[in-house]
């Protein structure tokens, strides 16, 4: 029998993540031909993912450059996957989420007339600026895309709302798939700055802020809360693994470098993020993934934007949206640090991002599109 070749693309260390699982899942079954292959958007981060999940990747561009930009990383994609394409061959590309790197992709498939599947699809804010350059890469691949992999049901609304080609499935999320191989009790850390954390007697606040919609003024507020934060609550530490964008780090080590309980560290990898998720008290970020992470391990989450893609989150009360005000950012937190009854509602809110089976709903999407089962998945639905 003819095996279906499946190509996923992806080049960035969040994509990594969530596909990571993914391009594992579609290796085991048998009618399919799984090929990886790496823009390098992202490369040494993207490479400790791969390591960690022991991925070999069959084709890598390695387009990063130093002080690359939106239009360089889009052009050298699209010029690398053209022999890829040609040489490969394959039956269907899969692209995930909204990166420069996913729109690339998919335009690269789209030139060669190659089916794609879009992995964590309809994610909507609706205002083309932010996030910038994201709201645009994935509303762009979903009108290119065939099979549309939505993580939630409000997800796939949004996608029906844009009349899009090609076929909807509810899958949940693939980051919650990857922590079933990640998170384990016994963990220790590779940094041991966070195993010297004190993780039963201090309450430890993970923070992430990187988004280029949040440079300028919006960041040096959320730094400023995070500070004030800190300095009114002892048994509070915070541990913000930073960015390495330039522009982040000046503001990080700028207005918190040298205070008392916070941590900057580099950043950290996925399995050590995945282990200090699951231990810490609360999440403070502007990043996508987390705001699905870290509710899976009972975690709340203050998004620290304006805005969310992700509602889900914000409706099932797992998260709460923060926006970039010092004022609104430390009342929120003091809350959650202070109010025993606003934190227990939040932690034990149900997660709505997944069940730890989203690889399999897709693989047999997969499997059903190409007529190697006559069985359509069933969508994923919260508990």
């Amino acid at each position: 029998m003819k095996k279906i070749k499946v190509m996923a693309v992806f080049g960035t260390r969040p994509e990594a993540i969530k596909m990571a699982p993914l391009v594992m899942e579609l290796s085991s079954r048998p009618g399919i031909r799984s090929i990886c292959c790496l823009t390098g958007q992202h490369r040494e981060m993207l490479d400790s993912v791969m390591q960690i999940f022991r991925l070999k990747a069959d084709y890598d561009l390695n387009i990063m450059e130093k002080n690359q930009t939106l239009s360089g990383i889009t052009t050298r994609t699209i010029t690398g996957m053209d022999a890829v394409i040609d040489e490969a061959r394959p039956d269907l590309i899969l692209v995930h989420g909204d990166t420069s790197t996913t729109f690339a992709g998919a335009l690269s498939a789209f030139y060669h007339k190659v089916p794609i599947g879009h992995v964590e699809a309809g994610l909507r804010t609706y205002d083309k600026y932010s996030p910038y350059p994201e709201e645009m890469n994935r509303t762009l691949v979903g009108d290119m895309a065939d099979l549309h992999f939505a993580p939630t049901e409000a997800n796939a609304a949004n996608l029906r709302r844009e009349a899009v080609r090609g076929e909807i499935f509810v899958t949940g999320n693939t980051a919650i798939d990857a922590m079933k191989t990640t998170v384990r009790k016994d963990y220790r850390f590779a940094d041991d700055s966070l195993n010297a954390l004190d993780f039963t007697g201090k309450r430890v606040i993970v923070v992430t802020c990187h988004r280029r919609e949040n440079y300028g003024k919006p960041m040096e507020q959320i730094m400023h809360a995070i500070r004030e934060v800190a300095a009114s609550h002892p048994d509070v530490e915070v541990v913000y693994p930073v960015h390495p964008s330039p522009t982040v780090r000046e503001y990080a080590f700028g207005i918190l470098g040298g205070v008392p309980g916070i941590h900057l560290i580099d950043p950290v990898d996925v399995e050590q993020m995945h282990n200090l998720l699951s231990r810490c008290y609360m999440v403070m970020t502007d990043s996508g993934g987390l705001q699905e992470e870290a509710p899976a391990l009972g975690k709340p989450v203050l998004v620290l934007r304006r805005e969310t893609e992700r509602p889900e989150a914000v409706a099932a009360g797992t998260a709460r949206l923060a926006g970039v005000e010092r004022e609104t950012i430390v009342s929120m937190a003091d809350e959650l640090l202070d109010d025993e009854g606003a934190y227990a509602k939040m932690a034990h809110a149900v997660n709505p991002y997944g069940d730890g089976f989203a690889c399999r709903r897709i693989a047999q999407a997969i499997e059903w599109h190409f007529g190697l089962t006559e069985k359509r998945p069933d969508d994923f639905r919260p508990a």
